[in-house]
């Protein structure tokens, strides 16, 4: 009986030595290209010209100045919208799309008896509305509309443009 057993497990390890041979051999043969393919893939990075320090260049730099040797205020320039628009080219990327709609109770452009009584506000109230925004019982204005990009100024072409469409 014990004879028996004996063969029985002398049979299970070599099976499993068997798979674990086989296993191993698949595992090498399958890797066996991987340096070929990290050099080419290495070959690929460095074969446009660029080096290392290149490529891990930080993207900013962080400046700090003690207030003795600071002689003007530092000026911190938000995001800036291309230079030259006009105000119908800056309500067609910000304001066209509640005022072009009537989203939130923004009226439309070509709605002139809704600007005729925000027209006779005056144009300060109205610019006050586009830079500040509005919350009232009408509806709702973003300041800028949504866009704190915008300048004060590029906000108040884009209301005389409104203005000068709505008369």
């Amino acid at each position: 009986m014990t004879e028996k057993r004996y063969a029985t497990n002398v049979v299970m390890i070599l099976g499993v030595g068997l798979v674990l041979i086989l296993f191993i051999f698949i595992l090498v043969a399958h890797h066996r290209d991987v340096p070929d393919r990290v050099q080419q893939n290495r070959g690929t990075l460095l074969g446009t010209g660029s080096s290392v320090a290149e490529r891990i260049k930080p993207v900013g730099q962080v400046v700090v100045a003690s207030a003795e040797t600071q002689k003007e205020p530092v000026k911190i320039a938000a995001a800036a919208s291309p230079a030259g628009r006009d105000g119908q080219q800056i309500y067609q990327a910000a304001c066209v799309v509640c005022h072009g709609a009537g989203i939130a109770g923004a009226p439309k452009l070509d709605d002139k008896a809704q600007w005729a009584k925000r027209i006779a506000k005056g144009v300060d109230t109205l610019y006050a509305s586009a830079i500040n925004g509005v919350q009232g019982s009408a509806g709702v204005m973003p300041a800028k509309g949504g866009n704190a990009a915008l300048s004060n100024a590029e906000v108040k072409a884009a209301v005389d443009y409104i203005v000068a469409q709505s008369k």
